[in-house]
């Protein structure tokens, strides 16, 4: 790992506004980072496109984020962590440590899930890698996952935030049949911590429903801890970026982060 400064920043990127709920819980958990995101607005969602696009917009991301001289780089999108999360680390190499969204969570449900059915929801490009399985098979925990493709319940979060057509469509999503006599289960989305209140209502608050933005909060801090990186100085500055600037986007933050965000336009191809 090259030398890094506690001081230097913590970059997040994602698809689009919906990692804003992983940064939110970064800001709690950690009020002195200085925290830089990057919304791909100009290629959401990442959930519909090739693998090979969403490596390609993924290391262009990393490259700004180095730029920044960011010593963490946390990749809060499923979609991209799935299919881009090996390349982007061999990319940054020694320059910062790169995190996922996806690995806290294996982690937390091997510490608390063991011999349970777990449902997992998702993007059908999270779904179809079958990357969650993947990892969670290694751990030999007796835990049968079930993974069910909700596509259209990001793109209408972030449409129509939490709001009655939202439970119509969970109403949809939920009743199938995979996601019967679940012990717990994973929002596989950032965009999904905005409706789980909606969730657990569909499941009569009888399951745990998994938010990954505090896991991963908790997993970054520990990280930083162990690398000596956490900073301790009155940092806490936040810069918010987008590569497709539009008032519809800077309105739907308020959604995902509490507090007041200015979304400066960073176009990734010029």
């Amino acid at each position: 790992m090259a030398k890094h400064s506690a001081v230097q920043p913590i970059g997040i990127f994602d698809s689009g506004i919906g990692g804003l709920t992983v940064a939110n819980a970064l800001v709690n958990h950690l009020p002195n980072e200085n925290i830089i995101y990057f919304g791909d607005t100009a290629h959401m969602p990442y959930g519909d496109k090739s693998a090979s696009a969403v490596q390609a917009y993924s290391i262009k991301i990393a490259h700004m984020l180095l730029q920044q001289h960011c010593k963490l780089i946390v990749i809060a999108c499923y979609s991209a962590t799935s299919v881009a999360y090996e390349l982007v680390k061999e990319y940054v190499a020694s320059k910062a440590i790169v995190m996922n969204v996806i690995d806290p969570m294996v982690h937390y449900i091997h510490a608390h899930h063991a011999h349970q059915r777990i449902g997992l929801i998702g993007t059908r490009q999270t779904i179809n890698s079958n990357v969650y399985k993947k990892k969670i098979d290694k751990l030999n925990s007796n835990i049968e996952l079930t993974s069910l493709a909700t596509n259209l319940l990001a793109s209408a979060i972030e449409e129509f935030g939490n709001s009655k057509v939202i439970d119509s469509l969970l109403d949809q999503y939920l009743s199938h049949p995979m996601l019967k006599n679940l012990d717990a289960l994973i929002l596989g989305c950032t965009h999904y911590p905005v409706v789980k209140e909606n969730i657990s209502r569909y499941f009569k608050n009888k399951i745990q429903v998994i938010d990954p933005s505090d896991i991963v909060a908790k997993a970054v801090k520990q990280r930083l801890e162990e690398n000596q990186l956490l900073n301790i100085d009155n940092g806490g500055q936040q810069h918010f970026y987008v590569s497709d600037y539009t008032e519809s986007f800077s309105a739907g933050t308020k959604m995902f982060f509490n507090g007041e965000i200015h979304l400066k336009h960073y176009p990734l191809w010029n």
